[in-house]
């Protein structure tokens, strides 16, 4: 039977009778347009994760969880969800002392074979930072230890003892430490504004410009900074230390958020690094 709205002496329909066909119609509809959003991001969603996936990562790393051998992420202290230009989850830290730890595997290292390739998005929230090191910087991300440094990403507070405000870095280490040879870009950051990084350590191709290998540096698909490993004479080791999200070793942490990290045991090259950000890039428009 069909059922038609309650009527009140008034003529008006009873609001606890039932819904009008013009309310119900409305109702449909919005119903209709909000399965339509979520399809639509999911849609997002997967096209970056198909454009990291066809260039065979040795690890994707989405949130705690990597998407090659789904290893999972330990938590440390807090840390809260932050959402990526395409909607998908990433991780927030507080620049407090809350991180991830992902256990030591040969993918996040560069010796198994001769070059590494560290992609991730970083999003700022402070632009001081206030549990810093050295001359005034955090580690965004990175593995070593005391002892057994491998290779960092880095970013600089706005004010610091070497005036390099707000620089962006990645570094290849010796074991012991010490000065690393890194590849950079320096411009106005804004908190809030997400940023594709790639970073590249090469020990195999080499040149009268690189005899030992390179760095390289990518900001939003763009190549920005090469250099000589040989400037430091460094000759990257493995070692038995985790990789770290949100921190380096433990000695300054990131305020800000971090996603979407992917690595690959090769250099990726430049015009499918450009690729991995315009598929993001457009995802948010």
């Amino acid at each position: 039977m069909l059922a038609t709205p309650t009527l009140l002496s008034s003529g008006q329909p009873d609001p606890n009778g039932s819904r009008t066909a013009a309310g119900g119609e409305a109702s449909d509809l919005a119903l209709a347009a909000n399965k339509k959003d979520k399809k639509q991001s999911r849609k997002k969603r997967r096209a970056y994760r198909r454009a990291v996936m066809r260039d065979r990562p040795t690890a994707f790393l989405r949130n705690k969880r990597d998407l090659v051998t789904g290893q999972r992420a330990t938590v440390h202290g807090r840390t809260g969800i932050a959402r990526l230009p395409n909607g998908a989850k990433a991780r927030a830290f507080s620049g407090n002392g809350g991180h991830l730890s992902f256990g030591n595997r040969s993918a996040f290292s560069v010796p198994k074979t001769g070059v590494l390739t560290v992609e991730y998005w970083m999003r700022p929230s402070k632009l001081q930072f206030s549990r810093e090191e050295g001359s005034g910087y955090v580690y965004v991300l990175g593995k070593g230890r005391p002892g057994g440094h491998e290779w960092y990403g880095r970013m600089y507070s706005q004010r610091n003892s070497e005036s390099r405000p707000n620089r962006i870095s990645a570094y290849a280490f010796n074991p012991e430490g010490g000065l690393g040879t890194g590849s950079y870009f320096q411009d106005r950051v804004r908190t809030g504004q997400w940023i594709h990084v790639a970073f590249v350590i090469n020990t195999r191709d080499r040149s009268r410009a690189y005899p030992t290998g390179y760095t390289k540096i990518y900001k939003n698909g763009v190549l920005r900074d090469t250099d000589s490993l040989s400037d430091y004479n460094i000759r990257p080791r493995s070692s038995s230390a985790p990789l770290r999200i949100g921190t380096g070793y433990l000695n300054s942490y990131f305020a800000g958020a971090v996603g979407h990290v992917a690595f690959y045991g090769r250099e990726l090259p430049a015009r499918r690094i450009a690729a991995h950000h315009r598929v993001m890039r457009n995802a948010a428009r």
